[in-house]
């Protein structure tokens, strides 16, 4: 360890986010590389969003596995373009009994997740279908955390996540300035007890993280 990351849309330095390796830093520039080439055809993340790259997905996304340093295995649902399951592989990338499953319905998608996990040599298994049925039939162990950025309502994110938290696995899940309402919102369906953080990228930001998740009884 001991490099910092300090990102702006060029990569230059601009703001310490935390150390990382040499290597993982340079796993991470493979990465973006591989966003920006398949970006045209796949359109993984938001165009206007490209020149933020680094800050607004790579720093972002870093904050999940961050959350959670002690999880070796990761569910991340609703993958989209890997962030923040890439994200999470890659810093676990060194650490050989760790493993992020991403789950994607979209078949294009799911094709780049497998690219970026096998040119950054990290561990990971690309899952093809809807959350639900891929939860349902899970096959794959034992999950210790579950993650998502920027896909549903928290209220949604406890259910398609509840076949993993019921059997003990945390949660985090990146939420915007609106992230009150939809906590308050959630609390009339589940019991959980949460973290919040603030975002290292955006103060109007939060990182929630739920341990404990229940359904609350009819």
């Amino acid at each position: 360890m001991g490099r910092s990351i300090v990102l702006n849309s060029s990569g230059k330095a601009v703001q310490n986010y935390g150390d990382v390796s040499r290597e993982t830093l340079e796993r991470l520039q493979i990465y973006v590389d591989l966003v920006l080439k398949w970006q045209p055809a796949q359109n993984l993340i938001a165009p206007s969003t490209i020149p933020e790259i680094w800050t607004r997905h790579v720093a972002d996304s870093l904050q999940t596995q961050w959350s959670y340093p002690e999880a070796k295995t990761w569910v991340d649902v609703g993958s989209g373009g890997g962030f923040p399951g890439v994200v999470t592989a890659i810093l676990l990338a060194e650490d050989p009994d760790a493993h992020v499953h991403m789950i994607e319905s979209n078949q294009r998608k799911a094709a780049f997740l497998r690219t970026a996990l096998r040119e950054t040599g990290s561990s990971g298994t690309v899952h093809a279908g809807r959350i639900e049925s891929v939860a349902k039939e899970w096959r794959h162990g034992s999950v210790d955390a579950v993650s998502a950025r920027a896909l549903a309502s928290l209220d949604l994110l406890f259910q398609l996540s509840e076949p993993f938290t019921v059997m003990g696995a945390k949660a985090v899940f990146h939420k915007g300035q609106d992230f009150q309402r939809e906590v308050n919102e959630a609390s009339a369906r589940w019991h959980f007890d949460m973290i919040e953080k603030i975002s290292v990228v955006d103060p109007e930001s939060r990182m929630l993280l739920f341990s404990n998740i229940s359904n609350r009884p009819e």
